[in-house]
């Protein structure tokens, strides 16, 4: 993992940061609660938005994502460890947290299934999962499109695939949805799910 992505990361991100998905993260994670562990942190863009949580360990494996986000860790006005680390292999015990966390990060995990499991194994029984995501589109042109675009689009982009199927996935992993909402025509999704 190099640094050039993270170097510009916020920066083409930042029209779409300041606008919706500003107010989709901040609504997202008012729901987030107790003990909280956030997979894939990059650079620390869900920080400021944790208010009501007794602390997060969030999981980042780009150590260039980690030195970004340091900023805005040491702003927060809760505790938040960032631990250098793959989803695919949490080191965190069977039902640990109260509330994983998990935006725009699944499209880039080398093994997504894996990750969906282990985010699965180490949230609580009564606890959540919560996600913000971009997905293949039902559009079938669009999802075309998606296709076409993914392979260079990964390179690019830091493995970013355009078009993961994350609703089937999760649901083939045994997680509930509770809440489902969609932006810019089904290309984002918001889930809550329970185990």
């Amino acid at each position: 993992m190099g640094n050039t992505f993270p170097k510009y990361y916020d920066f083409f991100m930042g029209p779409l940061e300041k606008g919706k998905f500003q107010s989709i993260r901040k609504e997202l994670l008012q729901k987030a609660n107790g003990v909280v562990l956030e997979v894939g942190s990059g650079t620390g863009i869900n920080f400021p938005y944790y208010e009501s949580v007794i602390k997060v360990t969030a999981i980042e494996p780009n150590q260039h994502m980690i030195k970004r986000s340091s900023k805005r860790r040491e702003m927060s006005v809760v505790p938040i460890e960032v631990i250098e680390e793959s989803a695919e292999r949490l080191p965190f015990a069977d039902n640990t947290f109260d509330t994983v966390v998990a935006t725009l990060v699944l499209c880039t995990i080398p093994n997504p299934e894996l990750a969906v499991q282990e985010m699965k194994r180490v949230c609580k029984y009564k606890g959540k999962i919560l996600l913000f995501e971009h997905v293949r589109m039902k559009n079938l042109f669009l999802a075309t499109l998606q296709d076409w675009l993914t392979p260079l689009w990964k390179k690019v982009c830091d493995g970013c695939c355009l078009n993961r199927n994350t609703v089937q996935m999760i649901q083939a992993n045994g997680l509930e949805i509770l809440n489902k909402r969609t932006f810019y025509n089904g290309l984002f999704i918001e889930l809550e799910l329970k185990k």
